[in-house]
């Protein structure tokens, strides 16, 4: 089970440099490093720099005016390449849950400003006669993310303006040439969550996760580009994979240890079960201190 629970710590290492957090209406949104901290108190008009504090500017009231004062800020960032050029799609700010959003930055600037940023993943499996298989995506050789390593048959983030059965219709569809009658079957099935720290900054994700069974005579094929190929694996050899190597993206093995304890191939007297369960639902911004 050692080699289940590595992932998971991976994907939620000790805390060992200073993040700042950053608020809106007194309601953590966010991590800062130090660094970036300081770019910010060139935008007296719209980040208020306190101590061990960040706050978006008060006068900025609104849904649409935190926009585009974030906009605006991320872009000149961006221009001073302290951070990385916008994507063009944009995520919630959000001290809870995607409803709560007090307004919306580029998804490029997320990890740097430490927002939560919300994803789904897919689990395509079939059932032989020899037992259940899952299909595995093979990420393509250019992808600046983990490139070449395995990943969920259909996985991508979720942006702000659609809704989670809309996106997840699309990204079956770009991603694997799955209708749109057959993604709506998916099972939603729960979530993973954990708090990285990369190089871009912390990272309190959440992954909407879904099951789907797929019929024997189904083949994936990608549309967008981004998976080079797919591969249909024994359940038995997926798990050996997780297990045993780094073959995977790395939030992806939490995605597929949760689907080992819920179809019952990491089962409850295993020595980690608990430890493994537990894991997979980090409280978002652990280990962080909020000084107020």
């Amino acid at each position: 089970m050692q080699g289940y629970l590595r992932h998971i710590r991976s994907c939620n290492p000790p805390v060992k440099e200073p993040f700042i957090p950053w608020f809106i209406d007194d309601q953590v949104v966010g991590w800062l490093r130090p660094w970036l901290v300081d770019a910010l108190a060139e935008h007296s008009g719209v980040f208020e720099i306190g101590k061990n504090r960040v706050d978006l500017s008060a006068g900025l009231g609104d849904f649409a005016s935190r926009s585009a004062a974030l906009a605006e800020a991320v872009e000149c960032l961006a221009g001073q390449r302290l951070i990385a050029a916008p994507m063009g799609e944009l995520y919630p700010v959000t001290p809870a849950g995607r409803r709560a959003a007090l307004c919306v930055m580029d998804r490029a600037a997320a990890a740097y400003f430490g927002i939560r940023a919300f994803g789904q993943h897919l689990n395509g499996f079939v059932r032989k006669k020899d037992g259940l298989h899952m299909w595995l995506g093979r990420r393509a050789r250019d992808r600046l993310i983990y490139p070449g390593r395995l990943d969920n048959m259909v996985a991508g983030g979720l942006p702000w303006g659609v809704s989670l059965e809309e996106n997840l219709c699309k990204e079956c569809e770009e991603e694997a040439g799955l209708p749109e009658n057959v993604a709506r079957q998916a099972v939603p099935v729960g979530l993973v969550s954990y708090n990285r720290v990369a190089e871009r900054g912390y990272r309190p994700d959440i992954l909407y996760c879904y099951d789907l069974e797929l019929s024997p005579d189904f083949q994936p094929q990608n549309t967008d580009g981004e998976v080079e190929s797919f591969v249909l694996l024994p359940i038995e050899e997926v798990a050996r994979l997780v297990r045993e190597t780094d073959e995977f993206k790395l939030n992806c093995n939490l995605v597929i240890i949760d689907f080992l304890l819920r179809h019952g191939y990491i089962e409850p007297q295993d020595e980690a079960y608990l430890a493994l369960a537990l894991g997979l639902r980090a409280s978002l911004g652990a280990g962080l201190a909020v000084n107020r």
